[in-house]
């Protein structure tokens, strides 16, 4: 397998692989054009968007500044609002759907490292190897349709909101959040249905 192969299967990959550099210097080129623009020089960041997503719907904003990681691997459905400085960490995938609401300072992590530091740390590591010195995977985020994220909201690897989600402000969402949900909190848990979802919590 190549390592963007390993990296998009969720397994340990080098993330200073020549592929991803390249991404990572893409990325950084076209976001630094986008921050340049002026509010209101909507046509032009649709532009620049259309170029760095992986996909993105109609009538999305996304608020500067903003920062990814590779951009390629971000897929936004239509009616969509990121507001201003948030980060997305898309070494994999962060598949966001249609007329979702994503406050300031909202960060959404793809990447993550072994806990156990003898499987975290790469043993033959040397400088100059052209690997980084620590095991790193990715593992996919899916914010479902209809959902609301709030300001300052953390959504780590691996974790799948269902549709119609409210996520209060400051959560950090350690797993997945089903349907229909509010769910708030360090570790982010379910405190009542919405959307006339009648289901127990």
């Amino acid at each position: 397998m190549t390592e963007l192969e390993k990296c998009m299967a969720g397994e340990c990959y080098n993330c200073h692989d020549e592929i991803f550099l390249e991404f990572k210097a893409r990325a950084r080129a076209l976001l630094k054009d986008y921050h340049s623009l002026a509010y209101e020089q909507k046509e032009e960041k649709t532009g620049i968007l259309k170029q760095l997503f992986g996909n993105i719907g109609s009538n999305v904003s996304v608020g500067t500044p903003f920062i990814c990681d590779y951009g390629r691997n971000v897929y936004i459905g239509n009616n969509v609002s990121i507001n201003m400085n948030c980060t997305f960490v898309d070494c994999n995938e962060i598949r966001i759907g249609d007329c979702v609401m994503i406050a300031s300072n909202v960060q959404i992590y793809t990447a993550t490292h072994p806990v156990e530091l003898k499987e975290r740390l790469i043993e033959d590591w040397t400088r100059g190897c052209g690997k980084h010195f620590c095991q790193t995977y990715a593992l996919p985020v899916t914010i479902g349709s209809g959902c609301w994220l709030g300001g300052g909201v953390i959504v780590l690897p691996g974790v799948t909101i269902g549709e119609g989600c409210v996520i209060g402000a400051g959560s950090v969402v350690t797993k997945d959040i089903p349907a229909n949900s509010v769910a708030v909190g360090n570790p982010c848990r379910v405190i009542r249905k919405i959307n006339g979802d009648e289901q127990d919590v």
